[in-house]
């Protein structure tokens, strides 16, 4: 009976794997398949890596990937040291109400981001920071999801290893780097994941923010160039275009997708 069932446990967690790898295998067939390219699931025509030169030279992919890129370094070092900081205070520091402030902060994490673009949108708008970087960044610069994970670590962290640094002589700034921190890495690489793919792939908000080129990111980009004459109606070349914003967080992943389950694994809700 138990092999029964981890046999259909196995089908079922092969089917789950197949059905999120074709729409890959789909995409990357297409972009380095020669156009014209017929609605079939594997390449039908040669291989060829023109699909990619071409979009890349179609539109300035090179100005939205450094774009894109300020944008997720700079939002995830601000959110690391914000995060860092109040997940500290919550697990560590004992404060009135501190309770309720976990408990409005982990609200925080159901509310979508969307509900709170348009008021978003009005205070950039009011302070004159539209169409600009730090108006794209300025709403994630704090993050309840990375508070919540590394105020989860830190509690599992024992206060002796605290306690013995300050006995050392540590400040409460060194105690933070050299036990905290260290001991909370898994949280750190997770929540890295996290926010790099949904800064990457974040569409909405930089398409609302931004109206220049010089500001765009590559998801706004992509979708410009999908509607554009460069694009040629053809299916290749936007799933070329697509293949080149996707790459850098397919090779992330795949080194980091080991701490990525660790980090939840360990993450829990503690008192």
């Amino acid at each position: 009976m138990k092999q029964v069932k981890s046999t259909a446990i196995s089908v079922f967690a092969l089917a789950l794997a197949f059905m999120w790898l074709a729409p890959l295998v789909w995409l990357v067939g297409p972009a380095f398949s020669e156009p014209p390219f017929h609605m079939t699931f594997f390449p039908n025509s040669r291989f060829t890596f023109g699909n990619l030169s071409y979009v890349w030279n179609a539109i300035p992919f090179a100005r939205y990937y450094l774009n894109t890129l300020i944008l997720v370094v700079v939002t995830f070092c601000v959110q690391f040291v914000t995060s860092t900081l109040a997940a500290y205070a919550l697990a560590v520091m004992d404060f009135k109400g501190r309770t309720l402030v976990f408990a409005v902060i982990f609200m925080q994490i159901i509310i979508p981001n969307d509900v709170l673009i348009t008021p978003n949108f009005m205070t950039l708008a009011d302070m004159g920071l539209t169409d600009t970087k730090v108006g794209i960044m300025l709403p994630f610069f704090g993050s309840a999801l990375a508070i919540f994970l590394l105020r989860q670590h830190f509690k599992s962290i024992p206060k002796a290893l605290a306690e013995a640094a300050r006995i050392d002589g540590a400040n409460t700034w060194q105690t933070i780097w050299r036990v905290y921190m260290p001991c909370a890495k898994p949280a750190y690489m997770s929540f890295a994941v996290i926010s790099v793919s949904y800064h990457w792939n974040n569409y909405l908000w930089p398409l609302i923010v931004t109206n220049s080129p010089s500001n765009r990111t590559l998801t706004v980009g992509l979708a410009i160039f999908a509607k554009s004459k460069e694009a040629n109606m053809q299916w290749a070349n936007v799933c070329a275009a697509t293949f080149i914003i996707i790459l850098p967080l397919l090779i992330a992943f795949f080194f980091l997708q080991k701490q990525f389950m660790n980090s939840f694994v360990s993450a829990g809700i503690k008192e």
